[in-house]
């Protein structure tokens, strides 16, 4: 793995969409490899999931913290100590510090539940649902101070149903994450996005190859 980007990844919960990160770092022409995942929930099993592919595994619980930039420079150090260039915010369920995102600005992402800037915040696709939209999908974009509102980095959309219920909108959209953020780490680590005066600014990134997917990724 020598050579590749180090990458942590700040969980919460059941860590599908570290699976799929775990999954897209173990092919070999892959640029990153993940060096460190960090719970703020102990015995969840996105932790054992990190345990399972023999990635160093922290818990950091939130509320044993006195404030919210105490809890986050304990993830800090963590994620310096593995020497990490890029973390991945996937399903952490905690408001970062402005101190922290802009300490990593630029090297900090996110995945969100929707096609951004619609539909920021929770209960996103119960929101859809009940707004009658006909598009929904979802979005990596790099963090900044305000929530959700980081420049965008890719998409990937997809039909809200007539019949689709919340839960079933969920497990599409969750589906289409999993192919969706590794392909955006893929552009980060390669250089081929980066942060520039408040716009994600891209190199060269092929030729478009399908409709749901923007900028195209392969």
């Amino acid at each position: 793995m020598s050579g590749r980007v180090k990458v942590g990844v700040l969980i919460s919960g059941r860590g599908s969409n570290l699976q799929a990160l775990i999954d897209a770092c173990a092919e070999p022409d892959f640029p990153a490899e993940i060096a460190c995942v960090i719970s703020n929930v102990s015995d969840v099993e996105g932790l054992r999931r990190a345990a399972r592919a023999g990635i160093p595994a922290h818990t950091v619980a939130h509320g044993t913290f006195a404030g919210r930039e105490s809890f986050d420079m304990a993830m800090d150090t963590i994620l310096r100590r593995a020497n990490v260039a890029i973390v991945c915010l996937a399903g952490f369920m905690r408001v970062l510090s402005d101190r922290f995102v802009e300490d990593w600005l630029g090297r900090l992402i996110n995945i969100h539940p929707s096609l951004l800037p619609a539909f920021k915040g929770l209960d996103v696709h119960r929101r859809v649902v009940e707004s009658g939209a006909r598009i929904s999908g979802c979005t990596v974009h790099f963090v900044v101070p305000e929530l959700d509102s980081g420049p965008i980095i890719a998409q990937a959309a997809l039909p809200v149903l007539p019949a689709d219920t919340e839960d079933a909108l969920a497990a599409r959209t969750l589906l289409a994450e999993h192919t969706l953020y590794p392909l955006a780490l893929k552009l980060l680590a390669e250089n081929r996005v980066r942060l520039d005066n408040g716009r994600a600014m891209f190199g060269q990134i092929g030729d478009a190859k399908g409709l749901l997917f923007n900028p195209p990724l392969r």
